[in-house]
């Protein structure tokens, strides 16, 4: 694997914006984070400066650490919108990992970037679906996407999210609907009486290897999927979320 990739959400954050909601979510996401490199099991929060980067252990033991807490409670005191908060797993270069949310309160959108270079990311398609997963129970966005770093640049519709490797889209989609995709992974959740329920579907455009934006073939398909959903009024606008 030798190109950077990207996860990024969608959402409206309808959870409080305090500094203990956004981190605590990140911890939440990082535990599924980390089954896809060693080196996504330590995060540090983002400094200034190298050094300042280096300071502040994120979280420990499954939990946020009271150091952190009160640094970004001083950070983020006078910051209301958007919150930001990014942290980071310590490693440069091709190591290299970071996460950030930017939050605004509702019903502006908020987004969340994960960015993940070659040894910080996983070319197993099923651990990657699983952090789009997590990160839709935890967010329920508007939509989640995971592309190599050049795919926003050649998907078909500027003003609608690409599908990259997946997608993610909080509606029931099937193979009837889309047979370009080479899977479907439902995400599951709780309907208002507690019952499970299918909440939203990722679409996964390549199964056998990592996706590439520089393969002719996988952005081939992931194209045509781009192409079909439309055809059928599928994938929202930007305008539209």
């Amino acid at each position: 694997m030798k190109h950077a990739y990207e996860i990024s959400m969608s959402l409206r954050h309808v959870e409080d914006l305090s500094v203990s909601v956004l981190v605590e979510e990140l911890r939440r996401l990082t535990v599924d984070l980390g089954t896809l490199s060693p080196t996504l099991n330590e995060w540090l929060l983002v400094g200034e400066t190298k050094e300042a980067a280096l300071l502040y252990e994120a979280f420990k033991e499954d939990k946020v650490t009271t150091a952190a807490l009160a640094v970004l409670d001083v950070r983020l005191k006078n910051q209301i919108d958007p919150r930001i908060v990014a942290i980071w797993n310590g490693h440069e270069g091709h190591a290299g990992a970071s996460l950030r949310v930017m939050a605004r309160p509702a019903p502006h959108l908020s987004i969340v970037n994960f960015v993940g270079r070659p040894e910080s990311f996983s070319d197993d398609w099923q651990k990657v679906a699983n952090v789009i997963a997590t990160g839709a129970k935890i967010w329920s966005p508007l939509y989640g996407a995971v592309e190599s770093n050049g795919y926003s640049d050649i998907k078909v519709f500027k003003d609608r999210p690409g599908v990259g490797w997946m997608l993610y889209l909080p509606r029931v989609l099937t193979v009837q609907q889309i047979p370009e995709a080479r899977s479907f992974v439902p995400v599951m959740g709780k309907d208002a009486k507690g019952n499970n329920r299918q909440v939203g579907t990722i679409v996964v455009s390549v199964t056998d290897e990592p996706f590439l934006d520089k393969n002719p073939e996988h952005v081939k398909i992931a194209n045509a999927i781009e192409i079909r959903m439309v055809d059928q009024d599928l994938l929202p606008r930007f305008t539209d979320l």
